[in-house]
């Protein structure tokens, strides 16, 4: 091939870019791993680094600004939404237990209240009440992948407080996302100004729009996707499970986009209607079920997704003073507000086993910041750079202190 059209290629450039963050993002998640903590620690620590060589050296290149990893890093972060849905359905929802129940409520309201009343002390007067809000949105989410990890190499996942972590980990999602949804949807819908109207109004009336969105999803594609994969299931040509798979949940993405919403819950919903009856006779005929063809995308997108929202923070700003003390202070809320829905499970568990299990946000409350960082308020970005590097280094935190500690409570069993 003649080097003159390799050089004016216009994919060259992408495409070294595109090796670059995987590359990157194997050898960072390998440390981490190797520190005993979660990958996507790694990965996010890998991305700071690109932008701060970016800085120092300016020939080197700026793996943010680029589209076509930004293209990837998003059809990761739905594909990923895609996978948590696959994991758990709707009958599974409704038989989690009381237990569950109040541990989700519990571990959405706490850190919500200790997110708003931690953005209200740290942050300058006149800030708008709906960053307070997205803060404490971040807060509220639940990474049940990790914490899950930790139960298995403990050998608890059974356990009953094991079966607990993951029913709330399944509700806090969707409580979770709603929030998000409500707070981002206040945003969009109040004319882009603290001018645009009430908030009490339209805060009620995003949230209806959410929960009336993944009720018809839930109801009307339960009613749906059994015929239309039965009628999938007489197509003749191979490999149809999982490009219809994906077709559903980029369908529903693209749904939950017009009606206002993170095309994020939209793929989620997709998870979550279908459940193994609708598609067994595909995945009979494959070999192979839909979650176990959905994982490798996973493996290969999702991190790029979160090696960006890493290369997006400031590296400047993160390591100011001032945004680490905030994210400090964050982390420390996150921790206490998810430790004490613990205590909500009831007799018979121990209470800090489930609180540990519910801390850390991973790459759910990362997935929240990235949502926040495409809001606007009143003409300019909702998250400064500073703010959005607190709130990260505050999910890092979370992150990595989530499984130590579950690790630590569960080696020094306490007395029933």
């Amino acid at each position: 091939m003649p080097l003159a059209f390799v050089a004016h290629d216009p994919l060259a450039g992408t495409l070294m870019l595109l090796a670059l963050l995987w590359l990157s993002a194997k050898v960072g998640g390998e440390l981490a791993v190797r520190l005993k903590l979660p990958a996507v620690t790694g990965e996010l620590a890998v991305g700071l680094a690109l932008t701060a060589l970016h800085r120092v050296w300016s020939w080197f290149p700026e793996v943010a600004a680029s589209p076509g990893a930004e293209l990837l890093g998003g059809l990761g972060v739905v594909v990923l939404m895609f996978a948590v849905g696959l994991e758990s359905t709707v009958p599974q929802m409704i038989k989690v237990g009381a237990a569950s129940l109040r541990v989700a409520f519990v571990g959405v309201v706490a850190p919500m209240a200790a997110g708003l009343a931690g953005a209200w002390l740290l942050l300058p007067r006149g800030t708008p009440f709906v960053l307070d809000l997205f803060i404490g949105a971040c807060l509220c989410a639940t990474s049940i992948g990790i914490s899950a990890q930790v139960l298995r190499e403990k050998g608890a996942a059974e356990s009953m407080e094991g079966r607990i972590i993951v029913g709330a980990a399944v509700v806090d999602d969707v409580l979770g996302l709603l929030v998000l949804v409500a707070v981002s949807g206040l945003v969009a819908s109040s004319g882009l100004g603290p001018s645009g109207g009430s908030l009490g109004p339209e805060l009620v009336r995003t949230l209806l729009l959410a929960l009336g969105f993944l009720a018809a999803a839930l109801t009307l594609g339960r009613l749906a996707t059994p015929r239309l994969f039965r009628l999938a299931s007489r197509f003749r040509g191979e490999q149809v499970l999982l490009p219809l798979g994906l077709g559903f949940a980029f369908l529903l993405a693209w749904l939950g986009s017009l009606a206002g919403l993170a095309s994020i819950v939209g793929a989620y919903a997709a998870g979550l209607i279908l459940e193994p009856a609708h598609i067994e006779d595909l995945e009979r005929r494959e070999r192979h079920t839909l979650e176990e063809l959905v994982h490798p995308l996973v493996t290969v997108l999702s991190p790029l997704f979160f090696v960006l929202m890493g290369a997006k923070v400031d590296p400047t700003a993160l390591f100011k003073p001032a945004t680490l003390g905030f994210a400090i202070l964050l982390a420390a809320l996150g921790v206490i507000g998810k430790f004490v829905a613990g205590y909500a499970g009831g007799r018979g568990t121990r209470a800090t086993v489930v609180g540990w299990g519910m801390v850390p946000r991973g790459e759910v409350g990362l997935i929240f910041v990235a949502t926040g960082a495409q809001l606007q308020w009143d003409g300019v970005p909702l998250l400064s750079p500073e703010v959005q590097a607190g709130i990260i280094g505050a999910l890092l935190l979370t992150t990595v202190a989530g499984p130590v500690g579950l690790g630590w409570v569960l080696r020094h069993k306490q007395p029933e």
